[in-house]
């Protein structure tokens, strides 16, 4: 049995396919997973299954029980620890709420972001190692252009973002 945790792309936001967490839970439940958590109502939930590939079978189940197509993004508490131990970022003299990982569902060539130029948004920067990218937002994410900068470099990626608080968070709930 490993521990998960799942992170849905887009759900709850404005309005948008609305994915009630204590439905997602029972939903979760009823695949046979157990110790369903979820955390905020932002998409984020843990727990353990036998899986070695869940996010598919999530993703299915949402998409019955919902009737929206939600990307799935799933890491073992492993790979969320190895994801905030490789962030480049110096987080411990930031705030928490103006850092965020971009967790990307495969590993793009390492020139994927190049063409992007990282000065015309400044002072925000971002890094990309492996499956995710590192953003600072030092005025905060509300107007922020770099996201929609990344999210539109082709070829396109599916990708989530957590902020670092949310990041600490899963960690714990799936140690």
């Amino acid at each position: 049995m490993t521990r998960y945790a799942a992170l849905l792309r887009g759900v709850n936001v404005g309005g948008h396919h609305k994915v009630p967490m204590a439905e997602l839970r029972t939903v979760m439940a009823g695949l046979g997973w157990g110790d369903v958590r979820t955390y905020l109502q932002s998409g984020n939930a843990v727990f353990t299954a036998e899986e070695k590939d869940p996010g598919p079978v999530l993703e299915r189940a949402i998409a019955e029980r919902f009737g929206v197509e939600v990307p799935v993004l799933v890491r073992t508490g492993e790979q969320l620890r190895a994801v905030a131990a490789a962030c480049p970022l110096p987080v411990a003299e930031l705030d928490p709420a103006k850092v965020l990982v971009l967790f990307l569902e495969e590993e793009p060539a390492a020139d994927h972001f190049a063409g992007l130029d990282a000065d015309a948004f400044a002072p925000e920067e971002y890094a990309h190692v492996g499956r995710a990218v590192y953003c600072h937002f030092p005025h905060g994410m509300g107007r922020s252009k770099l996201v929609p900068a990344l999210e539109g470099v082709r070829p396109r990626l599916t990708m989530t973002g957590r902020n670092w608080r949310t990041i600490q968070r899963l960690i714990e709930l799936t140690s």
